[in-house]
């Protein structure tokens, strides 16, 4: 930038017509600040809308790996310690992703005027505002008010004693009462 400088300045002083040339550039350095003020002062407008975009962006991304994971893990631990199961391998698919719902300040504004004309008309004018702010924390994140979990598409387990029936049964029943599923969500297979 400051190299930028030294060359106008050189040009100015080679040039004959200086006055106006160093007119035109104070003029331009003005529009250039204008327009940088502009943009700072613009962004916190939708500082909300960032915000919310932001969470739901973040749950998006690490959401389904994280909760499927656990989800999985803690499936496969409590389904090898059933009797004559063996090793378990469990895989969960989800419906969508988890939605989070900040905390919301809202404002409403009713106004309503009656106005009656010199001829006898009336008429009611009805106006109604409402702001809506974001609630954010310490650290100036939202403050989250519920995070609703995605629904479960589907379960496959594969264990090694599942080639017993009665051991797949149980399998299979636990998997429905551990996620509260239908069964036609649930697969179970035998494994190597």
């Amino acid at each position: 930038m400051e190299k930028i400088i030294n060359r106008i300045k050189e040009y100015l002083k080679n040039n004959n017509n200086g006055e106006f040339v160093r007119n035109i550039l104070v003029l331009l350095i003005i529009g250039v600040m204008v327009f940088i003020l502009a943009d700072i002062m613009g962004s916190g407008r939708n500082k909300e809308a960032n915000i919310i975009k932001s969470v739901n962006d973040e749950s998006y991304n690490n959401m389904p790996n994280d909760y499927t994971t656990v989800l999985e893990r803690k499936l496969e631990d409590i389904l090898s310690r059933l009797k004559g199961v063996g090793e378990v391998k469990v895989m969960i698919t989800l419906e969508e992703t988890e939605e989070v719902v900040p905390a919301f300040n809202t404002t409403k504004n009713n106004e309503n005027t009656k106005e009656t004309d010199s001829q006898g008309g009336t008429r009611e004018i009805i106006r109604e505002d409402m702001t809506i702010q974001v609630v954010t924390g310490d650290e100036g994140s939202p403050i989250v008010l519920k995070e609703i979990k995605p629904t479960i598409r589907g379960v496959i387990v594969i264990a090694e004693g599942a080639d017993d029936l009665s051991v797949k049964e149980m399998l299979y029943e636990a998997v429905k009462t551990a996620l509260g599923i239908p069964g036609n969500r649930v697969e179970v297979y035998s494994g190597k």
